[in-house]
């Protein structure tokens, strides 16, 4: 494995059940879009690129005849297992890889879902194109992710709390560095949905990642500094408390 995705993976190794019981990513009226997605499309199977914690493989194997949950992070894909088993999902089957470089061949897929995951992956080009790939002809696509605001000082502001927080954060690209890059992967966009993203917990969101405390501070201190135009788009709180903007973009082999 390239030794930068192995630093992604030791990062997120210990965190694994911290994902599978996380709120933020166990629902959300983005997963609801997926899953009324996957009710109009009946795709027969689907690829949960990037899966984490597994919340798009549990809420898809209902509707679909088979899901491949694919991570990365072997702890990941052992917390998945367990779960779905415990679920009852016996549809769901795991494969460790790496965005950049799936084992799956040629349109394998009618649909692929990748939630919250690209803004970690180390080639998001290279990764959209094996996204591009492997599903099939007339396919859905689906990609959500936290999006950064189009002015560089708010852009810049949300870079820098993430890195903190997580140092292997790469990027939370732009709605119009997305709908670029999915272009010049041979997507065609069908629609795109933006959405705010309530973190009233500072305290869960920083312990979700383990973040050390001194780097803990670094972000409150940026908090507290931060020109009034960043704290009124993020809607920063007193305790640390602020909200994201995300997209949900619908997409198809062009």
């Amino acid at each position: 494995m390239d030794p930068n995705a192995t630093f992604v993976v030791d990062q997120y190794a210990p965190r694994a059940a911290d994902y599978v019981t996380s709120a933020v990513h166990a629902g959300g009226a983005d997963l609801d879009q997926v899953e009324a997605l996957l009710r109009q499309h009946r795709p027969a199977r689907l690829l949960d690129l990037g899966c984490g914690g597994g919340h798009v493989s549990y809420r898809a194997a209902p509707l679909v005849t088979s899901v491949t949950a694919c991570d990365p992070t072997p702890s990941m894909l052992d917390a998945v297992r367990a779960t779905a088993r415990e679920r009852g999902l016996d549809n769901i089957a795991v494969q460790h890889a790496v965005a950049e470089r799936l084992p799956f061949a040629d349109g394998a897929f009618g649909a692929v879902v990748a939630r919250f995951t690209t803004h970690h992956w180390q080639d998001r080009d290279a990764g959209l194109r094996e996204a591009r790939r492997v599903l099939a002809p007339g396919g859905l696509a689906v990609f959500i992710d936290v999006t950064s605001p189009e002015p560089a000082l708010l852009d810049s502001w949300l870079q820098a709390i993430e890195l903190l927080r997580d140092v292997s954060h790469v990027r939370n690209y732009r709605v119009s560095e997305w709908t670029a890059a999915l272009a010049r992967a041979g997507f065609a966009i069908d629609s795109l949905t933006p959405r705010r993203l309530p973190l009233p917990d500072f305290g869960e969101w920083t312990a979700r990642t383990r973040t050390p405390a001194d780097r803990v501070a670094a972000i409150r201190g940026l908090q507290q500094a931060a020109p009034e135009a960043v704290r009124r788009h993020f809607a920063i709180a007193a305790d640390g408390g602020f909200t994201l903007d995300t997209v949900t973009l619908v997409a198809h082999a062009d």
